[in-house]
């Protein structure tokens, strides 16, 4: 029998849920974001945009430094990160071993921001003359994909060379004490590289391929707080557009937070761009093809299909 206690209760539930919106997302209380030496990472800290853009949501921002993608992307994996800036060869890598991660924006890289490399007086003038020679790369780093890209240019096999996978600071020695014959590197490295050893650039990114760097965040991140990504996405991209109009505060930024010469920095400023754009078919198409180069040489241990980890933004929404 209904009674005006039930007609009571069955009113105060539908009062709660009209008042509570529909899968209502939570916050996190922080969010840490990591980051590598390139980029303008440093003057968006400086600027203080993504505090000023999450703080009136009680949300904390926390910067993480790493020297290169990989170890980035081991961090997002386990958790101790959620969002962070890498090249395009990390997320393949990280994906083929089962890493839980989702590209959520792109930039488009022009392709003058990473090269092949080999000291100034070296015999080596071509992608072809690596054939038989020691290369140093950081491993399943961007550079590795150029290199696996320049060979295959070139017409070589990766048998053709003899690697030498080493993080940038070990390469950097190496390259200068000559135990290595040619280095595939990014800036700031590369810039310094030409600047301090006068090191002769044989092929750039954008003479090989079409390369991409990527955001990305925790798969369980992405999931829990979609809209918080958006939001971050969005936020990135607006300094991202003013960087690409102050090149002189980003590059004195750089230089302030890494102790990095300021001409390397100006030098590979000057070269970059900072347009973050949606992950979109076109992106998507060049990043799956950097997969099936690896998988086709047995790089990764087995094929990934990268829009299956793609988050779908949507800039405005």
């Amino acid at each position: 029998m209904l009674t005006r206690r039930h007609i009571l209760a069955a009113t105060l539930l539908l009062a709660t849920a009209l008042a509570t919106p529909a899968h209502a997302e939570d916050k996190p209380a922080e969010i840490r974001i990591g980051t590598q030496k390139g980029g303008f990472f440093p003057a968006v800290r400086q600027r203080l945009t993504l505090e000023t853009a999450f703080k009136p949501l009680g949300i904390e921002i926390k910067w993480i430094d790493f020297q290169f993608g990989p170890p980035l992307l081991e961090a997002i994996n386990v958790g101790s990160v959620d969002f962070g800036y890498v090249g395009d060869s990390p997320p393949i890598f990280a994906q083929a071993g089962g890493a839980r991660i989702r590209y959520v924006a792109a930039v488009k890289s022009d392709g003058n921001t990473q090269a092949i490399i080999v000291p100034k007086d070296s015999p080596i003038k071509t992608l072809a003359d690596l054939k038989g020679k020691r290369v140093a790369f950081g491993k399943g780093s961007s550079a590795h994909n150029l290199l696996v890209a320049a060979l295959e240019k070139a017409g070589l096999a990766w048998s053709d060379i003899t690697p030498a996978p080493l993080a940038p600071a070990d390469a950097t020695a190496a390259f200068v004490k000559g135990s290595v014959d040619a280095w595939s590197i990014w800036d700031p490295y590369l810039a310094l590289a030409e600047l301090k050893e006068n090191a002769r650039v044989i092929a750039f990114d954008k003479d090989v391929h079409k390369p991409n760097a990527f955001y990305i965040a925790g798969s369980d991140f992405v999931d829990k707080y979609p809209s918080i990504v958006a939001k971050l996405n969005a936020t990135f991209a607006g300094e991202g557009v003013w960087a690409d109009a102050h090149h002189e505060a980003v590059a004195k930024a750089q230089a302030e937070a890494t102790g990095v010469d300021i001409e390397a920095v100006r030098r590979f400023v000057a070269r970059s761009n900072y347009r973050i754009v949606p992950v979109d078919a076109e992106v998507i198409a060049s990043q799956q093809a950097v997969a099936d180069r690896f998988a086709k040489i047995g790089l990764i241990p087995k094929p990934v299909n990268v829009s299956d980890i793609v988050f779908k933004w949507t800039p405005g929404s």
